[in-house]
């Protein structure tokens, strides 16, 4: 179905449903239906086969099935009651050829009564995006209710002031990997907006992530963690990271804690951050675990993961 077509059918229509619900155009073959939250929510939709398909006998499917009354007509209404809508063949008679299709999705306006994604903490909210430097990817997650496992994601969006920003689904469908052609020498003036349309059967929910690609990125794990002399800690930056170091600067959590506890265990023997890629060990302990992570001096932003060492009686497994 053309979109110019669709575009002049319902610039005249949306007005009519205003107070009701309005029908946008979100991509081809796809039209959404904006709705207030209320109960015994019903809905006319306008169809329309192709302009081509003017003076033809042009029947209606829904799902596949017919129509009860037969919808027939180039020009037609649907009834959307509720969340029951979907997608709409229109054919050459009513066992004829497949001619055109239109998909409906019922949208909750505002849309903020969300079921199909989990959150991830009201701070962060319901999608994760990270990079682990300047270089302009970036990669955002997030996942589906346990009640709603099976949504499908329809679209996604990305865009930086007048720039979009070419995104590539992950293969599960919970991710997604963008790359913002920019130099990453340049001070950001500008945040990324993310948005992500997924629907469950005829229900569609957009998410939406606004960010700064500095205020996403954390470095990998650091390279080439050992200890020397038995006391001596030293590692290098993450071979991901970007040059010069004096540009792109990293500061490291150094943590001592006690045998078989984890290096996010609150209780430790030794907490200090330096910029220094070496630490010497001044505790007098046959056994501990040595933890160091790093993050962007200049920006604060999420720590890496941690790099350990097991030390028992001045060996380490690192």
């Amino acid at each position: 179905m053309g979109v110019f077509l669709l575009m002049l059918l319902f610039s005249a229509l949306c007005g009519v449903y205003s107070d009701q619900g309005t029908v946008e155009i979100l991509m081809d073959n796809v039209l959404v239906l904006r709705v207030p939250h209320r109960d015994d929510r019903r809905e006319y939709v306008p169809l329309t086969c192709g302009g081509a398909y003017q003076n033809q006998p042009v029947f209606w499917k829904k799902n596949g099935v017919e129509l009860s009354p037969p919808l027939q007509g180039n020009h037609v209404e649907v009834l959307v009651e509720e969340m029951d809508a979907g997608n709409y063949t229109c054919h050459l008679g009513p066992h004829g050829e497949y001619l055109n299709h239109t998909v409906i999705l019922v949208q909750l306006d505002p849309d903020n009564r969300t079921v199909i994604l989990e959150e991830k903490s009201p701070a962060e909210g319901h999608i994760h995006c990270s990079t682990p430097n300047y270089k302009g990817a970036f990669h955002c997650t997030w996942r589906r209710t346990q009640d709603r496992s099976n949504a499908a994601v329809l679209l996604v969006k990305a865009e930086r002031h007048l720039e979009k920003i070419p995104c590539v689904l992950d293969a599960d469908g919970s991710g997604v990997h963008c790359q913002v052609l920019s130099c990453p020498y340049i001070e950001e003036q500008h945040r990324i907006f993310l948005t992500v349309y997924i629907h469950s059967y005829s229900r569609l929910e957009a998410y939406t992530k606004v960010f700064y690609l500095r205020d996403i990125v954390r470095p990998q794990k650091l390279s080439d963690l050992r200890l020397s002399d038995g006391k001596v800690f030293t590692w290098s930056y993450p071979d991901s990271w970007e040059t010069p170091r004096t540009y792109y600067g990293l500061q490291f959590q150094v943590k001592l804690v006690n045998h078989g506890h984890s290096c996010d265990s609150e209780e430790h023997i030794v907490h200090n951050i330096t910029e220094d890629t070496e630490y010497e060990v001044s505790v007098h302990r046959k056994k501990y675990v040595f933890c160091v992570r790093a993050q962007d001096k200049y920006t604060n932003g999420p720590w890496s993961h941690w790099n350990q060492c097991v030390v028992k009686k001045q060996h380490a497994v690192c």
